[in-house]
């Protein structure tokens, strides 16, 4: 299953003008049941107080992300770095409609090659990881780029189904991955040998945030794949389809999970004594 001749299509219909790239971002932040945890723990860490901020978007891609940091702190400045040029391009003129005061920096570059060093107060990395063979490298990289005191945040697929994987025989139904998910304990000691000081993992997409995707993504997804006539079908679908999905979100969001699809990782470094 391919993501990215999806996404050039949709992108096609949503880059027209900037109100409607706008509309996309904040349809994507309900249908993403991962959007809801990210944004929360942004809440979060936004409610400590720390101002100004300057925060890494770690494989911005459309700039979902990157637009909600924007919005969320006046002070903050928002480096968004992505391996692809055509996103980061894509990006940058869609910025430059508002962004007058540049507080959003859009730069193409590799994760595994990140030089950074006590630059970020917050580095946000979301579906990620899984794209990346070299996560520990990568992971010892936001290490040395977070300034004393700084946080990452993580939102990756678990080895508890994540990529739509149940077992060993099964194949991703997300041909990018490289990995069909994370162990919770697994992933939290490759941030502590990168040298993260303390870390915090817990599970998303439980039981009803695996139906909620299914029913909002998966299907969808499914269907344009298929044929490109379901973008003329996929509106009705989802007024059928999005209510269900919205409250199976709430649901799931509201719940602490023994298991999940999903994982929230933060790892913290040390501050200066």
């Amino acid at each position: 299953m391919k993501y990215d001749p999806i996404k050039r299509s949709l992108g096609s219909v949503f880059n027209k003008t900037p109100w409607l790239r706008k509309l996309f971002y904040r349809l994507l932040d309900l249908l993403l049941l991962r959007a809801w945890y990210v944004k929360r723990e942004l809440r979060s860490w936004k409610a400590r107080g720390r101002e100004p901020l300057r925060v890494l978007d770690a494989g911005s891609g459309f700039g979902q992300y990157t637009w909600y940091l924007y919005r969320l702190g006046p002070a903050w400045q928002i480096d968004a770095v992505d391996v692809k040029e055509e996103q980061i391009a894509d990006c940058k003129a869609f910025f430059s409609t508002f962004d007058k005061e540049e507080r959003v920096h859009f730069l193409v570059g590799d994760l595994t090659k990140l030089e950074a060093e006590d630059t970020y107060d917050l580095i946000l990395c979301v579906d990620v990881m899984e794209h990346i063979e070299e996560d520990e490298q990568v992971f010892a990289n936001f290490r040395r780029a977070l300034k004393p005191g700084g946080m990452l945040l993580v939102s990756t697929p678990s080895d508890q189904g994540g990529s739509d994987v149940h077992d060993h025989e099964e194949e991703s139904f997300i041909d990018e991955h490289v990995r069909d998910g994370y162990n919770i304990d697994d992933i939290q000691e490759k941030l502590k040998r990168a040298g993260f000081a303390e870390t915090e993992a817990y599970y998303s997409y439980g039981r009803a945030g695996q139906m909620a995707w299914r029913l909002s993504m998966k299907i969808p997804i499914l269907m344009l794949n298929a044929s490109k006539i379901f973008f003329v079908v996929l509106p009705f679908y989802y007024l059928l389809a999005w209510p269900v999905a919205y409250v199976l979100n709430c649901m799931d969001v509201r719940r602490k999970h023994k298991t999940g699809t999903g994982l929230v990782v933060k790892g913290s470094s040390k501050l200066d004594a």
